[in-house]
């Protein structure tokens, strides 16, 4: 996959040189794991290239964590990989499950782009339903309308599931 417009721009418009990354240099580096993540075609190529330690560290969020939450919606918009896609969902669901002021931040940009995880939870694999489930659990202020999802999503995975153990 190559990067696509909407995902250069997130990128570029920011200045991730001044902001605090988990592994405890400025997040200058963290574009270039977006770009390798998106641009792998193997495992392999991915090996190395994770955000996780950077974004996030068990529930602890980072500067960069606020406007990386764009960036992985305009990814996960577009085409990517399975691997990009898993490795983003997880990523996405970490940010929004934050719990910190930082966390309030990720929850709120992630709500700019929910269209785009309700889609994804709609016509993915279920482990993609499964996980933004849980995303919608978090991001959702409107509570009937985050049930609802939930219940769809879940449903979703309960059918995909059974279909998988009778083939």
């Amino acid at each position: 996959m190559t990067l696509s417009a909407l995902v250069r721009a997130e990128l570029d418009r920011h200045d991730w040189d001044s902001l605090r990354c988990g592994c405890g240099e400025p997040a200058g580096h963290v574009p270039m794991m977006f770009e390798a993540i998106i641009e792998a075609a193997t495992p392999g190529d991915m090996a190395g290239y994770t955000l996780a330690n950077h974004l996030e560290r068990e529930t602890n969020l980072f500067e960069a964590s606020v406007p990386a939450v764009g960036v992985l919606l305009a990814a996960l918009a577009g085409d990517l990989s399975p691997l990009a896609r898993a490795e983003f969902l997880i990523t996405l669901w970490r940010l929004t499950s934050g719990d910190s002021h930082l966390g309030d931040e990720c929850r709120a940009r992630c709500r700019e782009g929910f269209w785009v995880v309700r889609r994804i939870g709609l016509t993915g694999s279920a482990e993609e339903a499964e996980t933004v489930a849980d995303i919608v659990e978090f991001i959702d202020l409107d509570e009937e309308r985050s049930a609802y999802y939930q219940s769809l999503l879940r449903e979703r995975i309960r059918a995909r599931t059974k279909r998988h153990r009778a083939v």
